[in-house]
């Protein structure tokens, strides 16, 4: 139920105080204000009548208090939205003018299907925080990629790799999910036989993997398609000539992910790898971290 509306104002709304919103995100992520309490270090009570100067402030309840558990009203979902972008944009503004400016370039190499994913976020915000710095974006492979940054001609990458052994030491997972089969919905590629696939070349981070699995259950297959970007994969399936092995996250309609009942091999997980030059400069670090913050906040 609603709290007793303020009284309407003649002059300028109140202001939201940010550190009132941190600790009102806070505790919308963490559930509870006493785990909220001891992240920010300071008592529940304290936390509590900081909720509660809010809701008077904006007339309305935020959290449904449950004996276990605070949960979030709908007039509270809506500000959650509000409140991390508010908290987004006074970082931002603080970096722009408390921290060194930068300048240069950065040569970012990223393979296509992970670079639509965070890139345009990434860039848009790298960029109102660090205006001076050029970063030029190359969409490629991951071994074309490797080879390029190896000759000195990229100075970060964000690549796609197996399970093991196709990282380099230099290398941060910042992302894992399942790989899994996929085509389109009520398409006939994945009933034929021998099953029609669509892979990467040789050399692509799993293609060795999906063979392996598909011969070791005795499967029947033929390379029907071949491209070294998801893109081209997903043209297949959705053209209804293949089926491929696929991200689980990018399975989108109409595109499905094929049941178990199918008898495919299952085909483990795969991990996006961050590799950054050796001897990097700050422009580079702090890119990277927001390609890190990106994933991490999928």
């Amino acid at each position: 139920m609603p709290l007793s509306p303020p009284t309407a104002h003649k002059g300028p709304l109140p202001l939201l105080d940010a550190e009132v919103l941190r600790t009102f995100v806070t505790i919308a992520e963490r559930g509870s204000f006493t785990r909220a309490a001891r992240q920010v270090s300071r008592t529940p009570s304290a936390l509590s009548m900081q909720i509660k100067r809010l809701e008077e402030t904006l007339g309305q309840r935020l959290f449904v208090r449950d004996a276990r558990q605070v949960r979030l009203t709908p007039e509270g979902e809506v500000l959650l939205g509000y409140a991390r972008r508010l908290l987004k944009l006074n970082e931002e503004a603080v970096t722009r003018f408390l921290a060194p400016p930068m300048e240069g370039t950065v040569r970012f190499g990223t393979t296509d299907d992970q670079g639509s994913r965070i890139l345009p976020e990434v860039l848009s915000q790298f960029d109102r925080m660090h205006p001076a710095v050029q970063v030029n974006v190359v969409v490629g492979g991951s071994l074309d990629m490797q080879r390029q940054m190896e000759a000195g001609e990229l100075d970060l990458i964000l690549m796609t790799a197996g399970t093991s052994g196709q990282t380099t030491a230099r290398g941060e997972i910042v992302h894992t999910e399942p790989l899994v089969w996929a085509g389109r919905e009520g398409g006939m590629a994945a009933w034929r036989s021998p099953l029609p696939v669509a892979l990467g070349s040789q050399g692509w981070p799993w293609r060795g993997r999906v063979l392996s699995a598909l011969d070791a259950i005795g499967r029947a297959y033929r390379i029907a398609y071949t491209s070294e970007h998801w893109a081209g994969q997903e043209a297949a399936m959705l053209a209804d000539i293949a089926v491929a092995p696929f991200p689980m996250s990018l399975v989108k309609s109409p595109l499905r992910q094929l049941p178990r009942e199918m008898g495919l091999p299952d085909l483990g997980h795969y991990h996006v790898v961050l590799v950054r030059r050796e001897g990097v400069g700050k422009a580079i670090d702090e890119l990277a971290g927001q390609v890190i913050k990106a994933f991490r906040e999928l």
